[in-house]
């Protein structure tokens, strides 16, 4: 498989990084980035080929990965477009919408959209991704087998679950940073040192979630076995509760989700 990326940035070093030398060669892999310091390290690091602006190369790919910030994806669709004829376009970028990005491409319809997560950096992301009609089963297969490259992937039968998808996974990775900030500052206040109090937090977060992963058991229940009735995690979780955090997180993740929605409509204007 030959793939292009448009874009090389963070999420496509990381999708570099798991497909060079795994789901295909580093040589058959080609980056377009203005970024003259971003090619020579890809270039140095993953032995893939590079160029300054999109090119004759890109012509030549079954895939073509669209890594460059949402606001400036028009711009790129009209680079693009002359060098299409069938390749599948694999969109990263937020908020951009099928629709509006085969409108700009002349209606191109071979494209699928994906919304990934930072853990893809380590390797250990979940991607919710969605096809449009003209992708074929080959393509998408193709679409999975890239974004697997960096995690786990979820398909979608709407697009419109994209954004709740961006609330719950592409957004979450703070929601799970900004607890442990909480955690580690409450260390603090109690009188364990920060180094002790990062230590503990993110080796209990990490253990939970692996807990979780593993079981078969839903997370309520899991809680519950931990909250012993008068104890010390159910003071917590009462504390909690009274303070209304889980339907604060609700309210927060919808809010993410409404956000996703106005991003959409925003960017695809004519």
């Amino acid at each position: 498989m030959k793939i292009a990326f448009i874009g090389g940035g963070n999420m496509a070093t990381a999708l570099i990084a798991g497909l060079a030398g795994q789901l295909t060669e580093a040589g058959r892999l080609h980056v377009v980035d203005p970024n003259a310091e971003a090619l020579a390290r890809l270039a140095q690091q993953y032995g893939v080929s590079t160029a300054p602006a999109i090119d004759a190369q890109v012509a030549d790919v079954q895939v073509v990965v669209l890594a460059v910030k949402p606001q400036q994806m028009r711009e790129v669709a009209a680079s693009l477009a002359p060098h299409l004829s069938g390749q599948l376009l694999l969109s990263i970028a937020a908020g951009i919408r099928i629709a509006d990005l085969s409108r700009w491409l002349g209606g191109y319809g071979a494209i699928v959209r994906s919304m990934p997560n930072t853990p893809a950096l380590i390797g250990m992301g979940i991607t919710g991704m969605v096809a449009q009609g003209g992708v074929n089963a080959a393509q998408r297969e193709a679409a999975d087998q890239v974004m697997r490259a960096v995690g786990k992937t979820v398909w979608l039968d709407d697009e419109a679950q994209i954004d709740p998808v961006t609330a719950v996974s592409g957004s979450g990775p703070a929601y799970v940073f900004y607890f442990l900030e909480a955690m580690q500052q409450a260390a603090l206040e109690m009188g364990l040192s920060a180094e002790q109090g990062r230590e503990l937090a993110l080796a209990t977060f990490t253990g939970a979630a692996q807990l979780a992963a593993q079981s078969g058991d839903p997370v309520e229940v899991l809680r519950q076995r931990v909250t012993s009735k008068g104890g010390t995690t159910h003071a917590a979780i009462t504390s909690m509760e009274a303070a209304d955090v889980k339907g604060a997180i609700v309210e927060a993740m919808k809010a993410a989700a409404a956000r996703g929605r106005e991003l959409g409509e925003e960017l695809g204007k004519d």
